[in-house]
């Protein structure tokens, strides 16, 4: 594991900022006041960027990276042309620092889960002032968070769509924690 580099730390702030806004901030910040408090870091093992403790990231240099498998939490990769990719193993960080959300009514829940985009009829309520081509958690009623999309239209012109318009492009859903088993942490 290693620290990112300032190019693939911007890369990585880039996505994040488009789903949590100012509150990226918090990320980085120091969980205590104390001189030696502890924080959390962005590190790199074999293309994946891992959110981990930096306590935690010290340690774990002991280990071999080829026996290093995993370490916090993994909120993506890079792509072979140096893109970043969100996967669905960074929705809690998202969801707790999202700065804008979409619930979804129970009926949209399922086809959301299966992979499909959200569509106006499955829109329960959705934050004010969201523009379009913003990064968004997708939430059942009950602010269960199911996925992360980007919007489709902003909210504004999202209310004036037909019930079959698409409001959110899915990026991510919990479904995928089964449809992917295989490759969602492998190592190839």
């Amino acid at each position: 594991m290693r620290p990112l580099t300032e190019q693939e730390t911007q890369t990585v702030f880039k996505k994040l900022a488009s789903y949590t806004g100012a509150s990226l901030k918090n990320l980085i910040a120091p969980l205590d006041d104390s001189p030696n408090a502890d924080r959390h870091v962005f590190r790199l093992s074999q293309g994946r960027v891992y959110y981990v403790r930096l306590s935690l990231a010290n340690i774990a240099t002991s280990v071999a990276r080829d026996k290093l498998l995993s370490l916090g939490i993994c909120l993506g990769r890079f792509t072979k042309t140096g893109k970043f990719r969100l996967h669905i193993t960074a929705l809690p960080i998202l969801a707790e620092h999202a700065r804008h959300k979409i619930w979804i009514r129970p009926n949209g829940v399922m086809p959301f889960l299966y992979g499909s985009n959200v569509v106006k009829a499955h829109v329960g309520r959705t934050g004010e002032d969201c523009p379009e081509h913003q990064g968004v958690v997708v939430c059942t009623m009950d602010d269960v968070p199911l996925g992360f999309g980007i919007t489709a239209r902003s909210t504004a012109e999202a209310r004036r769509l037909d019930p079959t318009g698409i409001v959110c492009f899915r990026q991510a859903d919990c479904g995928e924690y089964l449809r992917d088993e295989d490759a969602l942490f492998s190592t190839g």
